[in-house]
């Protein structure tokens, strides 16, 4: 069970102004707080072949930048990925607040520079441990024990360590209540705009 208690939302929604407010608390909460479902949103992207989704951990989120920041290892398949076709889209839902929240934007991958650095020396130890395994995310082994990670210096996985910079110019926010289902849609071009949309 999610924790909210440090976010106050709503009973309903008769103002857009109210569906940025509760994305923007919801998000920003989801940074630090596992026990809620938008900590852990799925990324989606089209390789011009096939549909790719990951769930991964929401380490940043500014309403203001309209960015949300994850790590990932810099051997994985999806670097590239994004490198070549960088847009995506994020998508969060949590059945106890009965909301979910659509995003869609452009990644961008970054490795050994200062945005990498900032990132990795905010990080914990056992954050920082999980990018010493040998070889690279998704790589095909035959034994997986192998790659277990035992006695490393975590420091040295920094050369692994990569960030992604998702920036979004479209927020999808879903309500789900029985009196009435509540849908709108914030955009960015050059400013902001907001409609209603049929739930």
């Amino acid at each position: 069970m999610a924790i909210y208690s440090t976010i106050d939302l709503p009973e309903s929604y008769s103002d857009l102004d109210q569906t940025l407010n509760s994305a923007d608390l919801i998000l920003s909460d989801a940074v630090a707080n596992a026990t809620t479902l938008f900590h852990t949103p799925v990324v989606s992207s089209f390789d011009g072949t096939n549909i790719n989704s990951r769930v991964m951990v929401l380490r940043e989120f500014s309403l203001q930048d309209r960015i949300m920041r994850f790590h990932t290892d810099q051997r994985a398949p999806k670097i590239q990925h994004y490198s070549s076709n960088s847009i995506c889209s994020v998508l969060g839902y949590d059945p106890e607040l009965k909301i979910q929240i659509k995003l869609k934007g452009k990644i961008t991958t970054h490795h050994n520079n200062d945005v990498t650095k900032t990132a990795w020396d905010e990080s914990t130890p056992r954050s920082k441990k999980c990018y010493s395994v040998k070889g690279g995310s998704s790589k095909a082994i035959n034994n997986p024990s192998k790659y277990d990670i035992k006695k490393v210096s975590v420091e040295e996985g920094y050369q692994n360590f990569a960030v992604l910079i998702f920036s979004f110019d479209s927020l999808e926010f879903l309500y789900l209540k029985g009196s009435g289902h509540r849908r709108a849609l914030h955009k960015w071009d050059e400013d902001h705009s907001a409609s209603w949309l049929v739930p």
